[in-house]
C-alpha cells in the first residue's frame, strides 16, 4: 500500500545571463524556492456506521472507535473541548471522548458544591468539595473508560473515554456515525455504550476498509 500521494508539477525556466554567461545553479535555486512536496493521505475512505439496540432501534450516544494498523504520528485532536462541566446538578456532556494524555477540566457552574470522583481502573481520582465557578483538573494518562460520580449527588453520572485513535465519534439520534479520512486496509471497529455487558462496555470486531469506503450496521445483542 502506498501511504502517501504526491503532486508532480512541471516548470519552464529561463536563466539570466551574467557577463554573457549563464549563472550555474540558477535552475536548482529556482526549483528549491518554488517546488514544495505536498503529502496527502492516499486511499482516504469514509466509514458510515449505524448502531442498533437489541430491539432494532437506533442507539444514540454510542461511541464508535476505529483502530488502524498504524497509530497516528501527530497528536490526536478532536473538535470538541476537554471539559466536563457540572451544571443543573448533572455532568455535561454525559460522554466525553479525549485523547490519552489529555488534561480534563471540571468546572462547577452550580450554586451547590460537588465532590467528583472515579474508581475506574483507567483513572482513579477524588476531587474534594468545591463550589460555584471553581474548577479542578485531572490528567488522563491511560486509555480506557472512566465512570464519573458525585459523592454528594448520587444521580450525577458520566463517562470519559480515553482513546489512542483519532477515529472516534458518538452516534447521533439516528444511531449513525460518520468517520472520514480512514486509510484503506484492516481495522478493528469498537463500539462503546453503557448498556453493553462487556469489559469497559466495549465490543470489538475486525473489518476491512475499502478504498471506496465502509458501510455497516452493528446490532448490540441483549445479554
Amino acid at each position: 500500500m502506498v501511504p502517501f500521494g504526491y503532486f508532480s508539477v512541471n516548470y519552464r525556466f529561463t536563466s539570466r545571463k551574467a557577463s554573457g554567461r549563464y549563472e550555474p545553479g540558477m535552475m536548482i535555486r529556482a526549483l528549491a524556492s518554488i517546488l514544495t512536496v505536498i503529502a496527502v493521505p492516499a486511499h482516504a475512505a469514509t466509514a458510515n456506521i449505524d448502531v442498533r439496540a437489541a430491539d432494532g432501534k437506533p442507539l444514540a450516544g454510542a461511541v464508535v472507535l476505529i483502530d488502524t494498523a498504524k497509530k497516528p504520528a501527530a497528536p490526536i485532536k478532536f473538535t470538541w473541548g476537554n471539559a466536563m462541566t457540572q451544571r443543573n446538578i448533572q455532568f455535561d456532556p454525559r460522554v466525553l471522548i479525549v485523547p490519552v494524555g489529555s488534561t480534563v477540566t471540571f468546572p462547577n457552574f452550580d450554586k451547590v458544591r460537588h465532590h467528583v470522583y472515579s474508581f475506574s481502573k483507567a483513572k482513579k481520582f477524588d476531587l474534594k468539595l468545591y463550589g460555584k465557578d471553581d474548577t479542578r483538573s485531572v490528567l488522563f494518562d491511560h486509555t480506557g473508560t472512566v465512570a464519573l460520580g458525585c459523592n454528594i449527588h448520587d444521580q450525577m453520572s458520566a463517562f470519559i473515554l480515553v482513546v489512542d485513535t483519532p477515529f472516534a465519534i458518538q452516534t447521533d439520534v439516528n444511531g449513525h456515525a460518520t468517520i472520514p479520512n480512514l486509510p484503506a486496509g484492516g481495522v478493528t471497529v469498537r463500539i462503546w455504550h453503557p448498556s453493553i455487558h462487556a469489559p469497559d462496555n466495549i465490543l470489538a470486531q475486525p473489518a476491512t476498509i475499502a478504498a471506496g469506503g465502509f458501510t455497516n450496521t452493528y446490532t448490540i445483542k441483549a445479554k
